[in-house]
C-alpha cells in the first residue's frame, strides 16, 4: 500500500461529490480504492474510450487534452473521472501522465459494491454527483 487509509480520506473528502460524508464513510471508501504508480507518458484515460475509474492525484502531474490541445494541468489532490463511477459514457480528455504519478483509483465495481452496503453514503453521494452533472459542467473528464 502507497497511501495510508487517512491520506486517502483525507484526498476524497477534497472531492465535491464526497464532501457530504462522514469521516468513517471517506474511511469506508478508502478501503475499496487502488493504489498506483505509473511513469511520465503513460496515458491514464482517453477522449472518445469509456472509462470505469475514478482517480485521485497524490503525488506528480498529468496533461488533460482535448482535441490533442492541453486545456490543463492536474496535480495533487486534484481528481477526474467521476462521471464514469455512475455511467458508462466516453471519455470527455485524454489524461497522461506529465511526471512520475502516484495516484489512487475507485472502479465503478468497487464504488457500486460499497453503495450495495452503506445505502447511506449512497444516498449523499448521488445528490452531490447529480448537482455535479448538471450541464454547467460541460468540462469534467
Amino acid at each position: 500500500m502507497l497511501f495510508s487509509q487517512d491520506t486517502k480520506a483525507d484526498a476524497l473528502g477534497r472531492c465535491p461529490f464526497f464532501a457530504g460524508l462522514s469521516r468513517g464513510e471517506l474511511l469506508e471508501l478508502a478501503k475499496v480504492t487502488e493504489d498506483m504508480e505509473v511513469d511520465e507518458g503513460k496515458v491514464l484515460t482517453r477522449e472518445g474510450l469509456s472509462g470505469s475509474e475514478f482517480f485521485v492525484i497524490v503525488d506528480g502531474e498529468v496533461s488533460v487534452t482535448k482535441g490533442g490541445s492541453e486545456v490543463r494541468t492536474l496535480g495533487p489532490s486534484d481528481f477526474f473521472g467521476e462521471i464514469a463511477l455512475l455511467e458508462d459514457t466516453p471519455r470527455t480528455a485524454t489524461v497522461t501522465a506529465k511526471t512520475p504519478l502516484r495516484f489512487f483509483v475507485l472502479t465503478r465495481q468497487a464504488f457500486r459494491s460499497l453503495l450495495a452496503h452503506q445505502p447511506e453514503i449512497a444516498e449523499k453521494v448521488t445528490e452531490a454527483l447529480q448537482e455535479r452533472v448538471r450541464p454547467t459542467s460541460g468540462d469534467s473528464v
